[in-house]
């Protein structure tokens, strides 16, 4: 059903997401998820056909000039900039497309049901899990998990979420985390192979190859098929960067769609603005 007080648009019941996600692969189209850290972004995503608006903390710092990994440090609230960026700027502008919030779920000054019922009510469909902690690793991954700031607490806000009617959309980086999420009720599931390469502050090396990629989407899909059969599966990040590439993914791998961030939003306004700026510039005087 649509908005009972405007007739149209957000909120949507867990299940008019899920309906909406089948009727776009009983298309024959893939499934799109795009990240949206400004309105003007959410604006022309949704125009373009975007079946969900995912809004992440790191979307602020992506679109102010800086790695969207900036996201993963202490360097604002997460939970609060992501509630901000949709208050104010993505909710007022997108009409019919699902919007999603990111939630850090570890977030030890917050009551995670508590935060999740301000979620609902400020208008947001469903929610994702980020900041997340699956893909950190090594020494500092053990430590966060042995200090009470663990993947489970993600796990457990896709539960609560679960019950709360609030789709569910998740990153993980290995199948073990796929498996869990997949338990906890998850509605999709991403494989996230790493951060975006290309552009003036993707990844250069810290990356791997997009036949890696497929191999890892795969190992995830396999896992999250081991608990359910009804998990929406997408690919993300690393070599997945543009249309070709996340193209690739779905030919090789169980994924049915792709959730883009900086390889949608960020790409598009690089690559715009410099050819537009330069197009100007190339007017000779009379």
């Amino acid at each position: 059903m649509p908005n009972p007080w405007t007739g149209k648009g957000n909120p949507y019941t867990r299940n008019e997401v899920i309906a909406r996600l089948h009727a776009t692969l009983d298309r024959g189209e893939s499934i799109l998820a795009a990240g949206a850290g400004i309105g003007i972004s959410a604006k022309f995503l949704e125009k373009g056909g975007a079946d969900l608006i995912i809004i992440y903390n790191s979307g602020r710092f992506r679109m102010s000039g800086h790695g969207s990994t900036a996201g993963l440090m202490a360097y604002s609230d997460a939970n609060a900039v992501a509630m901000e960026i949709g208050e104010y700027e993505v909710l007022p502008v997108v009409e019919e497309t699902p919007v999603i919030c990111g939630v850090h779920a570890s977030d030890p000054m917050r009551r995670m049901w508590h935060w999740l019922g301000k979620v609902k009510e400020m208008g947001f469909s469903g929610v994702n899990n980020f900041p997340t902690h699956s893909i950190v690793d090594g020494h500092f991954r053990q430590v966060l998990e042995e200090t009470g700031m663990s993947f489970q607490h993600e796990v457990d806000m896709v539960g609560l979420a679960r019950q709360m009617d609030l789709f569910t959309i998740v990153y993980v980086a290995k199948p073990e985390e796929a498996e869990a999420m997949a338990k906890a009720g998850a509605d999709a599931i991403i494989a996230h192979v790493g951060t975006t390469i290309g552009g003036s502050i993707g990844v250069t090396d810290a990356t791997c190859t997009l036949e890696e990629a497929a191999k890892r989407t795969q190992e995830v899909c396999d896992a999250a098929k081991s608990v359910r059969d009804d998990v929406f599966l997408l690919s993300h990040g690393g070599p997945i960067c543009g249309p070709t590439d996340a193209a690739y993914i779905n030919q090789h791998t169980d994924a049915v769609g792709f959730v883009g961030a900086s390889s949608l939003e960020r790409m598009a306004f690089e690559q715009s603005l410099l050819k537009l700026t330069q197009e100007f510039k190339r007017i000779p005087p009379r």
